[in-house]
């Protein structure tokens, strides 16, 4: 029997593979290193060595550099595209990750990692060896012979594949696998710029290899080819299709020796693996990894090191039930002196407020039962320094909570004493609940993290181990898995880890507070976080507490509506496309799009499932095609706007107030714009007539009111009008005209009374796309006008506005030299691919850096005019109410007599927000719901 199994593995493969499958969602650590690649790489490799128990293994790599392929055909590889930059990052790592993991990495000058692979394949079978070349690339089923396999990796959640000789045989309809070479000469590949001979594809090479020995046999024989275009096609491009075949063809007499002891399967070196996953903050798959080696070794499937017994050691070390125990990579409780005390005496909660007063500062968190504005109290813990907490566990009645509560009254509301909090809107909430307002001076460390990584994540426990190397008790430990809630239960929760855990909590915020401030001052941040984003804390929970009234019974009638409307629809796709099917299902509807009515003959299936793309996209290129199509997107809208608001807003609203309640996040948006959740109100669609109808639900909270929308008018225009000075656009402005018209008439050299609706429509696209750095590609798709057509708009418009032009140079060139965009208030975005060697990746960066400035000191105008209005309506102490903000718009409940005096407030706060050198404009109205203010 055959024991030796050499596993030989493309890198580069496997790391795109997993790179792009986790694209849409990144995995970005703590110091904002994209680990996506390392990860997907890290787990295919664990989950290959698991399964297969390879005796033998190595990684091999493509060296930079040309190739002996780049010699025979200098276009070879021409059209494919830098690698991302977050993979050139990545590779470094990846390398010390399998140093640290004893596999060697195979590579030679001038050769592939095919080639490599190809060459040792052979090698190692005539050795005895059973050999398994792991990769995504079809081109290895060449090399498959009797002892050599292709371990195709799976792609989308499908499985592995072994391809032996059979399995190469029935897939590529071969006689013997050397045959894929000329299959892959004829066809050629796109993503290796091998041209392969022209029309002919996948179908017909494998056709003529039916008929045929190989390209040679196809060259000497052509007068038996049957097809008259393809025996031309062959006949003119001779030369071309022995150029692809030796292209596609794996080199297998590259100079690298098969050296067995190298390549023995070792143990890992644990310290130089825990390093590297601390490094990458990789907990949960730092224990599925030890898990598995610790089983390889007990099952001695690993050539030991010297260092053996040290490292089954620390094998059997993290091998306990995930979410009970604690990574050794990191500080912890266990490891880390601290003094966290209940309290549950006078004497202690003294000694707690002694402490506040003489140190004039303290964090503090709310333990909860849910995450909602009205959830319950279960515990409060407190830090008033370092490694040092107290704990008030809160498991009574709500009543018996109150009182319980009222002896922290003086704390908290003790405007000399500074409070910090991690997500401070949520806690001062929840204490609000109980009748306590925090007052004084205040320090959310979300918003502090924020404002200096926009683009990280901010949860405390990526904070702790970025910024003290300690990992925090996980939320798991306290609510057991058999728990279905996962909500923490105040009655069997193990009350000594609960203590450490909310104490942990208010610990880690306090610490983490003076290294923040730090870090704004040092980035010209504070004024931001103190003067707009932290009052704006207690706007954002007025105005959540306040909620909204909706009209459900309005709600459900239109409900019914679009349930008629959408039935009908339904009925016309049928009649229209002659069978009865689910419309809502994209397999059955590009069957019956593509397959049966045939609307679009170039459509292709796609992906593992084989299955067409019916994408919003793809429909709106073939919509003139048929009428089905324009059917299908109305159905589509419809079903979306039913089920996303329609139906979903009444079930929102709160039984205890009655009224829909949004929770604002201030450290979602880059930008610094403001967003919502649950329910997401910046999305409620308002362009068209049916999408206008939501809005009509949202009423005022009694007759004795109205609502008021206050909205400003194309205030990103008038921003980089004012930050560009461009003299044509501030004297369109300066005259309260028309901007699109005015656009209009500049661009196509008319009059403005000679503008029509198109063209207008025209320049407000260029208008707004110039700001989001639009190609000419993506307004000729916008407008659906040629893409020359849509060039010259945009020559013109740069021609119109010279000084705008010059300022996107400015702002692109600018962002390189420092690093960050920045804002009219000083708000900043880090941009560390505005240097990238990828043009693509690049340009996103470029774009952001010109978009920034603009959409950036626009969430602060509004921000700031809220923290204003806010401040007048308390001190004047109105019955009207801020309730929502939705991108430009605020939206007031408000008292009838005091329509005139809020309308005035309003205006004044909105245009006084920022000085932009030129008007600024508010539109406001009123009405009995949000459709007649708006």
């Amino acid at each position: 029997m055959n024991t030796k199994k050499l596993f030989l593995v493309d890198a580069m493969a496997i790391i795109f593979r997993a790179y792009y499958a986790m694209n849409k969602n990144p995995r970005i650590n703590s110091k904002g290193l994209n680990t996506s690649a390392i990860l997907g790489f890290a787990n295919t490799l664990l989950d290959m060595i698991k399964e297969n128990e390879p005796t033998h293994i190595g990684v091999a790599f493509d060296l930079s550099g040309p190739t002996i392929r780049h010699e025979q055909y200098e276009d070879y590889k021409a059209n494919r595209e830098d690698a991302p930059e977050d993979i050139v990052e990545s590779l470094p790592i990846i390398r010390d990750l399998l140093d640290a993991m004893n596999i060697p990495i195979l590579s030679a000058k001038g050769y592939e990692a095919d080639d490599v692979i190809g060459t040792l394949a052979k090698k190692a079978a005539k050795e005895g060896f059973t050999v398994y070349m792991a990769t995504t690339d079809k081109d290895y089923a060449q090399l498959v012979e009797e002892n050599v396999f292709m371990y195709r990796l799976g792609r989308m959640g499908s499985g592995n594949e072994v391809l032996g000789v059979e399995e190469v045989k029935e897939k590529f309809e071969v006689r013997r696998p050397e045959q894929v070479i000329d299959i892959l000469g004829l066809w050629g590949d796109s993503s290796d710029n091998i041209p392969g001979v022209p029309r002919i594809g996948e179908k017909r090479a494998k056709t003529l290899m039916k008929d045929f020995d190989s390209i040679e046999d196809i060259l000497e024989n052509t007068d038996k080819i049957k097809s008259d275009t393809i025996r031309k096609a062959i006949e003119e491009n001779k030369d071309l299709a022995l150029l692809s075949k030796d292209l596609a063809t794996i080199i297998l007499d590259v100079p690298i020796e098969l050296d067995e002891e190298e390549l023995e399967f070792k143990s890992p070196n644990p310290q130089k693996i825990k390093d590297i996953f601390e490094l990458l903050e990789f907990r949960t798959f730092e224990k599925r990894f030890f898990s598995v080696f610790n089983s390889l070794a007990k099952s001695e499937m690993m050539v030991a090191t010297q260092a053996e017994t040290t490292q089954i050691g620390l094998f059997d070390e993290v091998n306990q039930e995930p979410g009970h125990r604690l990574s050794s990579s990191f500080n912890n409780i266990n490891t880390v002196e601290h003094d966290y005390r209940f309290i549950d005496s006078k004497e202690t909660r003294e000694e707690l407020f002694k402490e506040t007063r003489e140190r004039g500062c303290f964090a503090f968190d709310t333990e909860t039962t849910g995450l909602d504005f009205d959830s319950e109290i279960i515990g409060l813990s407190f830090s008033t320094q370092p490694h040092k907490g107290y704990f008030l566990f809160l498991n009574q009645s709500e009543e018996e909570k109150k009182t319980i509560l009222e002896d922290y009254r003086e704390v908290f509301e003790d405007e000399s004493i500074e409070k910090v909090a991690h997500n401070l809107k949520f806690d001062k909430n929840i204490l609000m609940n109980y009748g306590i307002e925090v007052k004084g001076n205040c320090f959310d460390t979300v918003l502090a993290h924020y404002l200096v990584k926009a683009e990280q994540r901010h949860s405390l426990e990526i904070l702790s181990v970025s910024y003290f190397n300690y990992e925090m008790i996980p939320y798991e430990m306290i609510t057991p898995r058999k728990t279905k809630t996962g909500i923490i239960n105040p009655k069997t929760v193990d009350r000594e880890l609960f203590k450490n855990y909310a104490v942990e909590d208010a610990d880690i915020t306090l610490r983490l507070k003076p290294m923040l401030e730090k870090e704004l001052e040092e980035s010209g941040l504070m004024t931001v976080f103190k003067d707009i984003e932290m009052p704006l804390v207690n706007v954002l929970m007025s105005m959540e507490r306040e909620g909204v009234r909706i009209d459900t019974h309005q709600l459900n009638e239109f409900s019914e509506f679009l349930d008629q409307k959408i039935r009908l629809i339904e009925d016309d796709i049928y009649s229209l496309s002659g069978e009865v099917f689910n419309v809502s299902s994209p397999k059955q509807l590009g069957e019956v799009l593509f397959e049966k009515m045939k609307i679009d003959p170039s459509s292709k299936r796609r992906g593992p499932s084989k299955q067409y793309s019916t994408a919003e996209d793809v429909l709106l290129k073939i919509r003139d095609r048929h009428e089905i199509v324009d059917k299908v997107l109305e159905y589509r809208s419809l079903t979306k706007l039913k089920s996303t608001y329609v139906d979903s807003f009444p079930k929102l609203v709160n039984p205890k107030t009655n009224r829909l309640h949004t929770s604002y996040s201030q450290s979602t948006a880059v930008t610094g714009r403001l967003s919502s959740r649950n329910p997401n109100l910046q999305n409620i669609p308002i362009r068209t007539e049916l999408g206008k109808e939501i809005r009509k639900a949202f009423v005022p909270r009694n007759e004795d009111y109205k609502l008021m929308a206050a909205d400003y008018s194309q205030i990103e225009l008038r921003i980089i009008a004012s930050l560009s000075q461009d003299a044509n656009m501030l004297e369109a402005f300066e005259k309260g005209l028309d901007i699109h018209q005015s656009t209009a008439s500049k661009i196509y050299k008319i009059g403005l009374d000679e503008v029509s609706p198109e063209m207008r429509n025209n320049a407000k696209g260029v208008n707004f796309g110039i700001i989001y750095g639009i190609s000419a590609f993506g307004l000729s798709e916008q407008l659906e006008i040629q893409r020359k057509e849509a060039q010259d708009l945009i020559d013109e418009y740069f021609n119109t506005y010279p000084d705008i032009k010059n300022y996107i140079d400015s702002s692109i060139s600018l962002a390189r030299d420092r690093g960050y965009a920045e804002t009219m208030t000083g708000r900043r975005r880090y941009l560390p691919d505005i240097k990238s060697a990828n043009g693509n990746i690049r340009s996103f960066a470029e774009r952001n850096a010109v978009n920034m400035p603009i959409q950036g000191s626009s969430a602060d105008m509004i921000k700031i005019a809220m923290i204003a209005i806010q401040k007048e309506l308390e001190e004047r102490g109105l019955s009207s109410k801020m309730i929502l903000q939705v991108h430009d718009e605020l939206v007031f409940d408000v008292y009838m007599p005091e329509i005139e005096e809020v309308k005035e407030i309003v205006e004044r706060e909105m245009k006084a927000s920022l000085s932009l050198n030129l008007p600024i404009i508010v539109d406001i109205k009123t009405g009995d719901n949000w459709l007649e203010a708006h």
